[in-house]
């Protein structure tokens, strides 16, 4: 009786142990901002509104293939993961996952999400995310371990959700979806850097050259300043292409006042303090951006 109320208690744990495992292997919550830019992008296509099952089919598809790219990046860094403090728990470097698992993992949610983006919404859109998770696995997460101009390429794939979203809503490459992708492109520069900043020790343990040549040093912290500050201008393009109107500027353009002055403490000071602030600067940014000019949209 009591082996059979045991096993009763274990499952749930087991299950609730092993959707852990796949969400970190998934990385779904990181996922989840840049899958959000996606949705964005395709509701920014003049003409598309807001319709319950495209939205959700959109944002499951983009989390089946970021998160199969992740899963890859897992994988390829399986034995860097081991080496660092804050990934040694992960499901491989744990062996809570085996590599087979993992591959087989990665290669369904790929396929289902390419998939759903193929039958659901174009061809168009489905060849950008294509696009987006060979560079993301295969030249980004290589590249960490040669030269920081990683970070360069792995801002390619982070900044083209927008752009798929426009595809799958609009099936073309027009101006107001690379007008999505420069922002989001650029926002990365100091987001990633704050982040290379902060995880620098253990970056440097594990041999990944994420910060500029500059290093730890205010040479980076400048870097963040210049690349938050094109944000500035940036805020006037959506209006230009007349995608929206004067309010989403104003906030948009706050936002990148907001964000760089946070870049500005950061070079002045060249700290992990400073740093974290320009780190949780950018979580504000994105989405509020991404959100003003979606109300702001001109229909």
């Amino acid at each position: 009786m009591y082996k059979e109320e045991s096993l009763k208690l274990s499952f749930p744990l087991l299950l609730a142990a092993r959707t852990r495992d796949l969400s970190q292997l998934l990385k779904v919550r990181l996922s989840f901002l840049v899958v959000f830019s996606s949705v964005v992008g395709y509701l920014m296509v003049p003409g598309v509104t807001f319709n319950w099952s495209k939205v959700i089919l959109l944002f499951l598809g983009g989390m089946l293939v970021t998160g199969s790219a992740s899963a890859i990046n897992e994988i390829l860094e399986r034995d860097i993961d081991k080496v660092m403090k804050r990934t040694a728990g992960r499901p491989l470097p744990d062996g809570r996952i085996s590599v087979t698992g993992a591959w087989a993992i990665a290669l369904i949610s790929g396929i289902a999400g390419l998939a759903i983006m193929q039958f659901g919404f174009n061809t168009l859109s489905a060849i950008v995310s294509l696009v987006s998770l060979l560079i993301y696995a295969f030249a980004y997460t290589p590249l960490k371990k040669i030269h920081s101009i990683a970070v360069l390429v792995g801002a390619i794939p982070g900044a083209l959700p927008p752009l798929i979203g426009w595809a799958a809503g609009a099936d073309n490459l027009a101006i107001g979806g690379w007008i999505l992708f420069t922002i989001q492109f650029i926002w990365q520069f100091p987001h990633l850097w704050a982040i290379g900043w902060l995880g620098h020790e253990d970056y440097q343990k594990a041999g990944l050259k994420l910060l500029p040549a500059t290093g730890k040093s205010r040479g980076t912290a400048w870097q963040c300043v210049m690349y938050s500050l094109v944000l500035i201008p940036l805020s006037y393009a959506t209006y230009m292409a007349g995608m929206t109107g004067m309010v989403s500027v104003i906030i948009v353009a706050l936002a990148g006042f907001f964000y760089t002055w946070r870049s500005v403490e950061f070079y002045k000071h060249a700290d992990d303090a400073t740093a974290r602030k320009v780190m949780f600067a950018s979580f504000i940014y994105l989405p509020v951006a991404l959100l003003a000019m979606l109300f702001d949209k001109i229909v």
